[in-house]
C-alpha cells in the first residue's frame, strides 16, 4: 500500500511532466512559425537554381574539349577530397543531424582508401562536433549562420573551395545537406560541387540559347555564381528541413508527455484511493478495538 510520500512523489512527477509538455508545445509553435518562412525561402530558390543548372548544361557542351576551359571545369586525378557538411547548430530535431552525420561519414570513408587526404568543411555545430570526434581534418568550420542564412553567409564558403580548387590544393568537392521533401520527410543529399559538371538529368538540347558575350566569357562569370548558388540552395533546404524536423519532434514529445501525464494521473488516483481506503480501515479497526475494550 503506497504511503503519503509515494503519492506526493507521483504528484510532483505529474507536475514536472506537465511543465515539460508546456515547453515542448511552445517549441513546436516556434518551430512551426520558423518552418513556414524557411520553406518559402527554399521553394523560392529552387526555380532560380534549376534554371541556372539548365543554362550550365547548355554551356558545358561548348566548353567540352576547349583548350582554355575554365579552371572550375578541370577534371584531374583526385588526391585531396573535400566535403562541405551542412547540419544544424542545435539539436531537438529528431534524427535529422544523426542521419546527415551518418551519410557524411559514409561518404568520407568511401573516398578515404582511394585518395591521399579527406578533409571536411563543417557548416553547423552538430556536424563540426561529430567530425571533431571522428578525427577527419577540417579545412574550416562555419557555425551560427542563423535560422535564415543570407547569401552573404555563402561567400566565405564558396571562396574557400573555389580558391583551393583553382590552386590545385583540392581536387574534388562534394556538398551534403538535408533536402526538404515535405514536413515529415527530409532526405540526406550528397552532390558533387567541384569540378563543375553538367547536372544529371538536364537535356543539353532541350532549349537553344543565343549567348552574348561568348560562352567562354559567360562561363567565367557564371561558374563562381553557380557554386555560390549551389551552396546557398543547400543552406536553405537544410534550414527548412531543420525547422520541420524540430516541429515534428516537439509535437511527438508533447504527445508523449500528455500520454505520460494520463498514465501518472491514473496511477496517482489508484494510489490515493488505496491510501484513503487504508486510512478508513485503520479508523474502523481502531473504533472496533475501543468498543471491544469497553
Amino acid at each position: 500500500m503506497p504511503g503519503g510520500g509515494a503519492v506526493r512523489a507521483i504528484r510532483q512527477r505529474i507536475k514536472s511532466v506537465q511543465n515539460t509538455a508546456k515547453v515542448t508545445k511552445a517549441m513546436e509553435l516556434v518551430a512551426s512559425s520558423k518552418m513556414r518562412r524557411a520553406q518559402t525561402r527554399a521553394f523560392g530558390a529552387r526555380p532560380y537554381a534549376s534554371q541556372m543548372r539548365a543554362v550550365l548544361a547548355q554551356l558545358s557542351g561548348y566548353a567540352q574539349g576547349a583548350e582554355d576551359s575554365h579552371p572550375l571545369l578541370a577534371v584531374r586525378p583526385v588526391k585531396h577530397f573535400a566535403f562541405i557538411h551542412i547540419t544544424a547548430d542545435r539539436g531537438l530535431a529528431g534524427g535529422l543531424n544523426a542521419n546527415m552525420n551518418r551519410a557524411g561519414a559514409t561518404l568520407a570513408l568511401e573516398h578515404q582508401p582511394h585518395v591521399e587526404r579527406v578533409s571536411v568543411i563543417p557548416v553547423g555545430r552538430k556536424g563540426r562536433d561529430f567530425f571533431r570526434r571522428s578525427g577527419f581534418p577540417r579545412l574550416a568550420e562555419f557555425t551560427a549562420l542563423g535560422d535564415y542564412p543570407g547569401f552573404e553567409a555563402v561567400r566565405p564558403i564558396a571562396r574557400l573551395v573555389i580558391d583551393d580548387y583553382t590552386s590545385g590544393a583540392i581536387d574534388r568537392v562534394f556538398i551534403g545537406y538535408q533536402q526538404f521533401v515535405n514536413t515529415a520527410i527530409q532526405r540526406p543529399t550528397l552532390r558533387q560541387l567541384l569540378p563543375v559538371a553538367a547536372p544529371e538529368g538536364e537535356d543539353e538540347s532541350a532549349t537553344e540559347f543565343i549567348f552574348e558575350p561568348s560562352p567562354e566569357a559567360l562561363l567565367a562569370t557564371l561558374l563562381p555564381r553557380y557554386v555560390e548558388m549551389q551552396i546557398f540552395e543547400a543552406l536553405l533546404e537544410a534550414s527548412a528541413s531543420e525547422q520541420s524536423a524540430r516541429m515534428v519532434a516537439m509535437r511527438a514529445a508533447t504527445d508523449a508527455a500528455d500520454a505520460m501525464v494520463q498514465d501518472l494521473t491514473l496511477t496517482y488516483n489508484k494510489a490515493r484511493q488505496e491510501m484513503i481506503t487504508g486510512e478508513l480501515l485503520d479508523i474502523v479497526g481502531g473504533k472496533a478495538a475501543l468498543e471491544q475494550g469497553s
